[in-house]
């Protein structure tokens, strides 16, 4: 089984797409694409913890009685709305302008209550300005962990914002747990590369990699694209996400005034 899923270059067709199954990925995530045109509706009664994730368009989800609208315009530019789920939950997502979400989910059963995020609710850290000659600035934008999610979740999601020609996910990190990330770009012939280990994968629109536990990651985007990718990751048991470990070699960049190599003539 690949770490980099290329299937879906061509786009995502209407209704519910999944990427990976939790059930036989050794993520143990699921991953998929809901696309729904307007006035169309996706009812999901979920089997596990489970959040959907407004990518574009305007949506009204309910889930156990109370519902919220969400609306996004730009991925790059616009904030996330979130439903966060427990096993169980009743879900309805109906579609007022056409509209597309990507869903995430593990085997979890453990109860706890589903909580929206909206924009306003989650911070878009700018994170790397100043450090390297801002190469590494991006945005990000973690919308729930540990903490702000019930203790009984088992998933992190966030999103980070790329801008053109730099990198993210930088110096290269580490951690326990397995992630998944799925990448948009600003255009659609947009690309950029993702590490892992020592491996590197050009990724494109619609891409969607799995990042094994233990093993360095870092992205960079190719000049003239901004490069955004949705990162989720799923605690283990007795071992929850909480920061990344960062790769000693290149743990000297993140040192405030950190000098490097310049040409003269710039």
């Amino acid at each position: 089984m690949s770490e980099l899923v290329t299937d879906f270059r061509d786009g995502f067709g209407p209704g519910y797409t999944p990427v990976t199954r939790a059930d036989d990925d050794p993520t143990g995530i699921s991953f998929g694409v809901l696309r729904l045109a307007p006035g169309a509706a996706h009812r999901i009664e979920a089997q596990g913890e489970t959040a959907l994730l407004l990518m574009s368009g305007k949506v009204r989800i309910s889930a156990d009685g109370r519902t919220e609208r969400f609306r996004r315009a730009s991925l790059f530019d616009e904030g996330p709305s979130c439903l966060h789920a427990p096993a169980g939950t009743r879900i309805e997502v109906t579609a007022e302008e056409e509209s597309e979400l990507t869903l995430y989910g593990t085997r979890n059963r453990r109860a706890f209550a589903p909580r929206f995020y909206p924009p306003e609710e989650v911070p878009n850290e700018h994170r790397g300005k100043g450090q390297v000659g801002d190469a590494c600035y991006r945005f990000v934008r973690t919308i729930f962990d540990r903490r702000n999610a019930d203790p009984n979740a088992e998933l992190v999601l966030g999103e980070v914002i790329t801008m053109p020609g730099r990198w993210s996910s930088y110096p290269p990190h580490h951690h326990a747990q397995p992630e998944i990330y799925h990448y948009r770009f600003t255009l659609p012939q947009g690309y950029g590369h993702s590490e892992l280990g020592d491996r590197v994968f050009q990724v494109r629109q619609y891409d969607t990699i799995r990042i094994p536990a233990g093993l360095d990651h870092a992205q960079c985007a190719a000049p003239g694209y901004g490069m955004y990718y949705s990162w989720v990751i799923r605690h283990l048991p007795d071992k929850p996400y909480t920061v990344p470990d960062f790769t000693d070699e290149h743990r000297w960049t993140m040192e405030p005034g950190a000098r490097f190599w310049q040409p003269k003539d710039a």
